[in-house]
């Protein structure tokens, strides 16, 4: 009951953030976005056919009677037609958002586990070769660019000139077998670049948690390394790593993805995305903003749910 009535509490304080920043995006969207009068008229239109495209896109109305029809479309989630493909929006996000979170979610979990994993090792050498070497490599990681370890990745195990083991471009998903080889290099890129950050950040608060009184006082009196790590040390963690978590989901299923499959060919969210920024699709891009900012508010009712499950002391208020 007290966990029902916190998440109502805190949907209702959400409304003001969704409110925000879907008014600071769709204003941006209105005054710096693609007027398609002129595109879809040419530049010889007189002024009657000017007026009419321009009411037929709905540019005639008044500035907050188009956010209120924006905010309606979220609710409904009935957000019109691409401009580019005629397509229903909703279907064309319902059929792109599995193939993003089939393409990303591998290599997400992968690149937090073995960051942790790595940022435990390197805290329990902390000072050692080990534990320099893993920075180091964390740093490597840091310092190259996304997209020259995808071409990197590509070169290495989808060309003739490496393995040649995978497919280069685009997307199938029919048997398991057809996406392991089209998941594996976005996979491997994606961990690649992922693990410096996590794995410094991690590491970082692993070593803040080492120096606590209640640590010390384990370690005097003989208790176990891979218990006072795990009870004493991973669990108290947990805070900070599930807030960084959950609230990565958002940026790297649009984000994250729009790179990898603008590059890959993969047809997801994220080449949606893309493809409505090059063409000026404005009702893809408000639902696509639209939605992230959902996700976000989400993302911090599930991170407070998820404080409570890890420490008994959190209280939800």
């Amino acid at each position: 009951m007290e966990t029902l009535q916190y998440i109502i509490r805190k949907l209702i304080t959400g409304i003001p953030l969704l409110l925000g920043v879907t008014f600071i995006s769709f204003m941006l969207m209105v005054y710096f976005g693609p007027d398609k009068t002129y595109e879809l008229l040419g530049k010889n239109a007189t002024q009657e056919q000017i007026d009419e495209i321009r009411h037929q896109l709905g540019y005639d109305q008044p500035f907050f009677i188009r956010y209120a029809d924006y905010l309606k479309e979220l609710v409904t989630l009935d957000f019109g037609h691409s401009d580019s493909t005629g397509e229903p929006v909703s279907g064309l996000l319902g059929r792109t958002m599995p193939i993003s979170l089939a393409l990303i979610i591998p290599g997400f979990v992968l690149g937090n586990l073995i960051a942790i994993i790595l940022a435990l090792t390197a805290a329990y050498h902390r000072g050692s070769w080990v534990d320099r070497l893993i920075m180091g490599f964390s740093v490597v990681g840091m310092s190259i660019s996304f997209l020259i370890v995808i071409i990197a990745f590509q070169i290495l195990l989808s060309s003739s000139y490496g393995l040649n083991l995978f497919p280069v471009r685009g997307w199938n998903m029919s048997t398991f077998g057809n996406y392991l080889s089209y998941v594996t290099v976005p996979t491997l890129a994606t961990v690649f670049v992922s693990l410096g950050y996590n794995t410094r950040f991690y590491r970082a608060v692993i070593v803040e948690e080492m120096t606590r009184d209640h640590v010390r006082t384990a370690r005097a009196f003989g208790v176990p390394p891979a218990r006072l790590f795990y009870k004493n040390i991973l669990k108290n963690c947990m805070i900070p790593i599930i807030t960084r978590v959950i609230f990565s989901i958002p940026l790297v299923v649009i984000s994250g993805s729009l790179l990898i499959e603008s590059y890959f060919g993969i047809p997801g969210v994220g080449k949606v995305t893309f493809d409505a920024i090059t063409t000026g699709d404005q009702p893809v891009l408000k639902a696509v903003v639209g939605m992230t900012a959902v996700l976000f508010v989400m993302a911090q009712l599930v991170t407070d749910i998820l404080y409570r499950a890890v420490d008994p002391r959190v209280t939800l208020k």
